[in-house]
């Protein structure tokens, strides 16, 4: 098995890495928590975090905090575990 097989191309973009790593550590994320930590822009974050979704590696939840929109992201069990594989992976890779 080559040791870059389970590079997730998925995480290959530093925002869908910092989206997992912050989802990882959290239950939980919503928008401007995301927007504030990795300061990249509304649209920037919009379109990642949708490229995560499509591979069902996060879910994504809209609701109303009094009269403000909210979207509240959380890694799914699959979107961990891939991301498992990609962190050990990188550190396999560093290793040698």
């Amino acid at each position: 098995m080559s040791i870059i097989e389970n590079i997730n191309k998925a995480f290959d973009h530093r925002i869908r890495l910092g989206i997992m790593a912050i989802l990882m550590v959290n239950d939980y994320a919503d928008f401007n928590m995301l927007k504030e930590l990795l300061e990249v822009t509304d649209g920037n974050l919009a379109s990642h975090a949708k490229a995560l979704e499509k591979v069902n590696y996060i879910t994504v939840e809209k609701q109303f905090i009094g009269r403000k929109p909210n979207t509240r992201y959380a890694a799914t069990r699959s979107g961990k575990t891939a991301f498992k594989k990609h962190i050990d992976a990188l550190e396999k890779l560093i290793g040698k």
